[in-house]
């Protein structure tokens, strides 16, 4: 059985603190297939009460994490446009390792956001 799984969090650079209540998406990839296999919301760390893939869930593939940026930033009552100019933010990944730990954060701020693979 493979122990791998993934992990996510969300940091509100604009505000600077977590991104409490911000839900994400999570998707499974199969070539032009886009299959929702659940939905989650972060806490109030910005970071989900349980992995979005689960130990002995995760499989070799591309997944896609959905950020819905808009939503979170309105309910904080950040400022911008409207429509605003980050709304969903989709991050598109490979898993490789069945056994290994994939952290994908994201930092985000009004007009802009950044990722990479964490530990």
């Amino acid at each position: 059985m493979a122990d791998g799984y993934v992990t996510t969090h969300v940091l509100d650079a604009g505000r600077g603190c977590p991104a409490a209540g911000m839900r994400i998406d999570l998707y499974r990839i199969d070539g032009e297939a886009r299959s929702l296999l659940r939905s989650v919301t972060t806490n109030a760390d910005g970071r989900t009460d349980s992995p979005v893939i689960p130990k002995g869930e995760v499989g070799v593939g591309v997944f896609e994490l959905v950020f819905h940026a808009g939503d979170y930033l309105d309910a904080a009552g950040a400022p911008g446009e409207s429509p605003r100019f980050l709304d969903l933010i989709p991050i598109r990944f490979g898993v490789a390792d069945v056994a290994a730990h994939y952290h994908v954060p994201l930092l985000l701020a009004g007009y802009s956001y950044s990722t990479y693979r964490g530990s």
